[in-house]
């Protein structure tokens, strides 16, 4: 099996860990990344949700699903793609959220650009509707 391969097989069963637990569960996610990661979410710890940032290491990244968990109820999570080339993958798909305080929801299109090396991720990139997200929390 090529390491493209093998890194879709990973995320797939990651995504739907993520979705079967409606975002309760965050281990799944930390065994697959390496110990320094360049973690970053389109965000950028605005509209506040400070832990939506950039991150540099998988220790560093219990803040970010503490505050997911914390701030957000998952209503549905769907991956439709998975773009794989050399040590990168991308996932399309789309999700939506409820916010604990306001109760809005944020219904988006999820795109997440990941790259590994030796079988961890050491890359994340994630984009969404920000607009949504700046909505929902106000």
């Amino acid at each position: 099996m090529t390491d493209e391969a093998q890194n879709v097989i990973v995320l797939k069963d990651a995504y739907d860990r993520w979705a079967e637990s409606k975002g309760d569960s965050a281990d799944h996610w930390t065994a697959i990344f390496a110990d320094k990661i360049k973690f970053g979410s389109l965000a950028g710890g605005e509209y506040g949700a400070a832990y939506l940032t950039e991150y540099q290491s998988r220790d560093q990244l219990a803040q970010y699903f503490a505050g997911i968990k914390r701030d957000w109820e998952m209503i549905e999570y769907v991956t439709e793609n998975f773009v794989a080339q050399g040590d990168r993958v991308v996932m399309l798909g789309r999700c939506s959220w409820r916010n604990r305080h306001t109760g809005k929801v944020v219904a988006t299109p999820k795109a997440d650009s990941w790259r590994f090396a030796d079988g961890k991720a050491i890359e994340f990139y994630e984009y969404y509707d920000t607009a949504q997200l700046r909505d929902a929390t106000v």
